[in-house]
């Protein structure tokens, strides 16, 4: 689930973890598993106008930020993803010339439904240029409607949706409704703008109608012990025979993160000035890379179509060496670690330098040839 402008990502994911609509079970049907796979992988990268003017979307940023994602990450995929037409179709536009397989998904949050789909047309006509020019693109109508799209759960703001998610003030009956039927709308829309395949990103326990598109989307963030249990899990989205991609996957950088599933964020006091971690947490790059590398076993083990890494860079959630009560990075899913030239400025300039998940990505997708040959 994405950020929208001047939302945080922990205050998107609480509603995620905590809407409970975990409701009816998906058609029965066997699961087909796949060989070799996941096909494509990649890494989330989110463009938006950036919560300081610090951390404003740069162009020259981001052109460097995809050289490094093909070349050093090494990834064939790079899920384009926020809101803002121009940061868009720039960065998938970069993207395709870099060589990249792009997966291009406007998030646009907080609009009328109208604008929405006006976004999304807009965002969708780019990407079918690109896609008649010779580039790899795959669309994605948007992420968990449910939060973003005023109208299917009552709230004029995400941040009052995710209250009344919380509050359980909504009828769910009605909250399906409502959503079945703009996923249904912003797929018509994309079908009309763009002739390669279409998908959507939903959080794993949302119900949608898969037939109204061509690959199935999830963001996953579930914890098991055992490897056998991700697969279980993840086999039930394989039951309409269509290809299979995560849209979302990670961990945060400190012991224990993957234990909380998606609620890995949830250890930052947004209410302290300035802001600072619970409790006493222990920081581990190292939690985080090993958790990205067994997920992707389980992908692999799976033939998927696709992985792609939450994410690439977070750079609202900065590091601060040798002060972990106020290291935020701790609490962020990115690959990379943001750093401040001057921490305690919003507007100052700031740098990524990659972490242990970056390199442990490197690693697995450089040798993607051989990294299937893991056993169940």
């Amino acid at each position: 689930m994405q950020r929208s402008e001047g939302i945080k990502r922990a205050q998107f994911l609480a509603g995620m973890a905590s809407a409970g609509l975990a409701a009816a079970a998906l058609p029965a049907g066997p699961a087909r598993a796949g060989q070799g796979g996941p096909r494509h992988r990649g890494v989330v990268y989110t463009v938006g106008e950036g919560e300081t003017p610090g951390t404003a979307f740069s162009a020259a940023r981001m052109r460097e930020d995809i050289r490094v994602i093909r070349e050093e990450l090494y990834a064939d995929t790079v899920d384009v993803t926020g809101d803002g037409v121009e940061r868009l179709t720039a960065t998938a536009a970069e993207a395709a010339e870099r060589g990249l397989r792009v997966w291009l998904q406007p998030t646009l949050g907080d609009a009328p439904e109208r604008d929405i789909l006006d976004h999304l047309a807009e965002t969708g006509r780019f990407a079918e240029r690109l896609r008649r020019q010779g580039a790899a693109v795959d669309l994605s109508v948007g992420c968990e409607f449910w939060l973003f799209v005023p109208g299917i759960v009552p709230g004029d703001t995400v941040l009052d949706r995710i209250r009344n998610l919380l509050d359980g003030t909504l009828d769910p009956v009605e909250m399906q409704r409502r959503l079945d039927r703009f996923t249904a709308k912003a797929a018509a829309v994309g079908r009309s703008v763009f002739g390669g395949r279409l998908s959507y990103a939903a959080a794993q326990e949302d119900r949608v109608d898969w037939g109204l598109f061509d690959i199935v989307g999830i963001d996953y963030y579930s914890y098991f012990p055992h490897r056998a249990d991700h697969v279980k899990e993840l086999s039930r989205f394989l039951r309409w025979g269509k290809p299979l991609a995560i849209t979302e996957f990670g961990t945060c950088a400190y012991v224990g993160a993957p234990r909380t599933a998606g609620m890995g964020w949830d250890v930052v006091d947004y209410d302290k000035e300035p802001e600072e971690i619970k409790g006493d947490l222990v920081r581990s790059e190292r939690t985080q890379a090993d958790w990205l590398l067994r997920l992707l076993d389980v992908f692999c083990s799976m033939g998927l179509y696709a992985a792609m890494a939450f994410e690439f860079v977070t750079p609202d959630a900065p590091h601060r060496p040798g002060d972990p009560r106020h290291d935020l990075d701790m609490a962020s899913y990115a690959v990379t670690k943001t750093l401040k030239d001057r921490p305690d400025d919003p507007a100052s300039d700031w740098h990524w330098e990659p972490k242990e998940a970056f390199h442990a990505l490197a690693r697995r997708y450089r040798s993607a040839r051989t990294a299937c040959r893991h056993t169940h």
